[in-house]
């Protein structure tokens, strides 16, 4: 299996904010980009002419960024909210846990890897995190290894 045949698991707010960039990037950021090119051009000789050259770079990563985009749209696979199981930790879910060693609690939500952000506390069921919760039922008590050493977790709730 290729990499570009890799089901990319959404929620239906990642698909949508997928969709956002990509109407974005194929409409505004085009013409911002193609006006730049224009301009670039209007300064003259183009061999020597960094503006015209940071231009086109930007114009092929743009069109890499979108490809990139549709590709992952083309193989989406909407995490169904009503599939999400309130059992046992599955994609898509909530998970409120207990950090046992410091007696503090997290909640996290199990995303695929396009729609993972820590900061959002957003995890990919692909994380060592995310991976070792999967499965997982509430009151259980999870040992993840990590770069530190090892955290427990024990699972508190989980909801959609």
């Amino acid at each position: 299996m290729g990499l570009n045949s890799k089901e990319v698991l959404l929620t239906y707010e990642g698909l949508k904010k997928l969709e956002d960039e990509l109407e974005f990037l194929k409409g505004e950021k085009r013409v911002e980009v193609a006006e730049r090119i224009k301009q670039a051009l209007s300064f003259g000789d183009i061999s020597e002419n960094s503006e015209y050259d940071e231009a086109k770079n930007e114009q092929a990563q743009l069109e890499t960024k979108i490809a990139e985009i549709e590709s992952k749209l083309k193989r989406a696979k909407i995490i169904d909210e009503e599939e999400i199981s309130t059992d046992k930790v599955t994609l898509g879910a909530h998970v409120k846990l207990l950090d046992m060693e410091y007696d503090d609690e997290i909640e996290y939500q199990i995303v695929g890897s396009t729609e993972a952000d820590p900061k959002q506390h957003k995890i990919s069921n692909e994380s060592p995190v995310g991976e070792a919760l999967i499965g997982c039922k509430v009151d259980e008590v999870v040992e993840i290894n990590v770069p530190d050493g090892v955290i427990k977790f024990k699972i508190l709730e989980i909801h959609k």
